[in-house]
């Protein structure tokens, strides 16, 4: 009688379940859910993404099921919507550093003055040094993808260790040093630092993500009128005296929030359109931009800072 191979279960698989089973109102959808986007995150970004086939069969259907059934939660006054349950927090280069270089375990829970999404707003950090760098799945759906690829950085447990047993090809242990340089290499590329929520992975933050705009689904799901991304808490200014009117920042934001300097030479900020990512800022050599707090776009995801007010 031929023997069927029984593999076992993983060690961080069954460190995900025991932190499943801590976290209240985490149901067995939820697990699964959140098993199946950590298992196979090239198959899901790929599907949402519509660059794969199942994604271009099953996209007009699954919305309108959505519409038709709207996913409901105990307590909520209304329907979940998608950008509820997955999101990111724009975060400039030196907040994004911040959560790469914690040198404390953390709780931080419903951090709704900071994500302003109905679920997944925790920050809860176990083992923050233990940080993996995983290829991206935005970029790797792509035909002709930005490179390099492996720019997704997974924070905590248990996590980052999901990613290495699960995606050994893909991923590798990286040092809060490494993971430094990675988002410094990115910023200079112009790309975007996001924070990422996510209610099936522990309805928590998990993962910062160096996002380009033709590549990344957030940013493609934000421009369609999904609001899957939140604002820094800043917004970009530009000092008239400096500008140069080279049009370099306008040529770099990836929100399309700046316009080319008029007959006047000054750049032109839409503060509706800025999110606050700070690329502008190291595009200028004339030091004419910089980042200014906007109380109307929230409160700044700043983890030394809101360590100090825990």
């Amino acid at each position: 009688m031929m023997k069927i191979p029984i593999r076992p279960v993983k060690p961080s698989t069954v460190a995900f379940t025991r932190e499943a089973r801590r976290t209240p109102g985490y149901s067995l959808f939820d697990w699964v859910h959140g098993y199946v986007y950590a298992r196979w995150p090239y198959l899901y970004i790929g599907i949402g993404t519509g660059e794969h086939l199942l994604g271009r069969i099953l996209g007009v259907p699954v919305r309108w099921l959505g519409q038709l059934f709207p996913l409901r939660r105990l307590g909520d006054p209304g329907p979940v919507t998608f950008a509820d349950t997955y999101h990111g927090k724009v975060v400039p280069l030196e907040a994004a550093t911040q959560l790469v270089t914690v040198e404390e375990e953390i709780r931080l829970e419903n951090l709704e003055h900071i994500i302003p999404y109905t679920h997944a707003r925790d920050i809860v950090l176990k083992n923050p040094d233990h940080i993996a760098v995983l290829e991206c799945p935005c970029r790797a759906a792509r035909p002709n993808p930005c490179q390099p690829l492996d720019v997704c950085l997974i924070v905590g447990e248990p996590f980052a260790s999901f990613v290495i047993e699960h995606h050994p090809g893909r991923s590798r242990w990286i040092t809060s040093a490494e993971a430094t340089e990675i988002l410094r290499a990115e910023n200079e590329r112009g790309h975007v630092h996001h924070a990422f929520f996510k209610d099936a992975m522990l309805d928590r933050f998990y993962a910062i993500c160096n996002c380009c705009a033709c590549c990344c689904g957030a940013m493609q799901a934000q421009r369609n009128g999904t609001p899957m991304l939140a604002s820094s808490g800043y917004v970009a200014s530009a000092d008239a005296d400096l500008c140069a009117g080279c049009g370099a920042c306008a040529d770099s934001c990836p929100f399309g929030a700046l316009s080319r300097p008029t007959d006047d030479g000054l750049a032109t900020v839409d503060t509706d359109a800025c999110m606050g990512c700070g690329v502008c800022v190291s595009r200028c050599t004339q030091g004419a931009l910089s980042l200014v707090r906007a109380p109307s776009k929230g409160e700044p995801l700043e983890i030394r800072q809101l360590i100090r007010n825990a």
